[in-house]
């Protein structure tokens, strides 16, 4: 059946009132979007991101007297009389199919590719990732995550031992086992993340060769690669830790960094790590350079 949504301007503060007012008013799903577009990391399970600017959409069957539910809006007190809002109709779908029609395998390299369940491998002789797109913890479509896989599918990774720290969805892990790597390591702070981790690495055929640490479990080890897609912040701070797995003339990949906090990141690391020209999407940017002293 058609359906109608109305969008609302919102804040921080108030987004989760106004969904669960949109709710008991009759509508059927209610989302939240960022209505500035800064950027962010996927949320983990169970979570909802709310921004300073947040738009806030109830979806209601289309026959709903959306201009009655307006007028009793405008009595709530953090929306008052003149709130910002917009009303769009919604043809009638398939709304899963929809959904799924537009996630296709993505190819990072020539011989990389992410690939939801439901598609089969363009290039089956390829390093195939099957991951399906709106987990909590990543699927490649970010910037930050799709600069580290670019990254790991030209490095020659036969044999190597990985780190994977902050290791989310495990996606770059299964990348370097897939690519060639013997072993790796996952380490995140998020009991999900390493459970999500497990679930990945089973369904990619590479759990005997990944396993997965909380940070107060994690091994001591020297690895030929370490890729840490996490936070600007976490990696200054964490720097010690982070080059404690890079072996002797290891190599370093870094993301989850905008363009301006670069430069920071990589004091952080120098004179240890040697760094190499940085790749740059969208704002945000990959650093990832060689050990060269102890």
């Amino acid at each position: 059946m058609p359906w109608i949504q109305l969008t609302i301007s919102s804040n921080e503060a108030h987004a989760r009132q106004l969904g669960d007012v949109l709710m008991e008013h009759g509508a059927q799903a209610v989302t939240y979007r960022d209505g500035k577009d800064a950027p962010i990391f996927e949320p983990g399970p169970g979570e909802i991101q709310l921004w300073d600017h947040t738009l806030v959409t109830g979806l209601f069957d289309a026959a709903y007297d959306i201009a009655q539910l307006v007028s009793r809006l405008q009595e709530v007190s953090y929306l008052g009389p003149n709130f910002a809002y917009k009303t769009d109709q919604l043809e009638d779908k398939d709304w899963e199919r929809e959904w799924m029609d537009n996630f296709k395998p993505i190819q990072f390299a020539d011989n990389l590719w992410v690939v939801p369940s439901w598609h089969d491998a363009p290039d089956p002789a390829a390093a195939n990732i099957l991951l399906d797109p709106g987990m909590a913890f990543g699927t490649g479509t970010h910037p930050t995550t799709a600069l580290c896989l670019q990254w790991l599918a030209k490095q020659d990774l036969t044999g190597k031992t990985i780190v994977d720290f902050g290791c989310g969805s495990g996606i770059l892990g299964i990348a370097a086992l897939k690519l060639g790597a013997a072993r790796c390591v996952g380490i995140d702070i998020d009991r999900q993340a390493l459970i999500a981790t497990r679930e990945n690495a089973e369904r990619n055929g590479v759990a005997d060769r990944f396993d997965v640490y909380l940070p107060i479990e994690q091994p001591t080890l020297a690895a030929d690669v370490v890729v840490a897609n996490v936070l600007a912040g976490p990696l200054q701070e964490l720097a010690e830790v982070i080059l404690g797995y890079v072996g002797e003339q290891g190599l370093l990949c870094m993301s989850g960094i905008l363009s301006r906090q670069a430069d920071d990141v990589m004091s952080a690391y120098r004179p240890t790590i040697q760094f190499n020209e940085i790749a740059e999407q969208s704002e945000w940017v990959m650093l990832n350079g060689q050990r060269v002293s102890a």
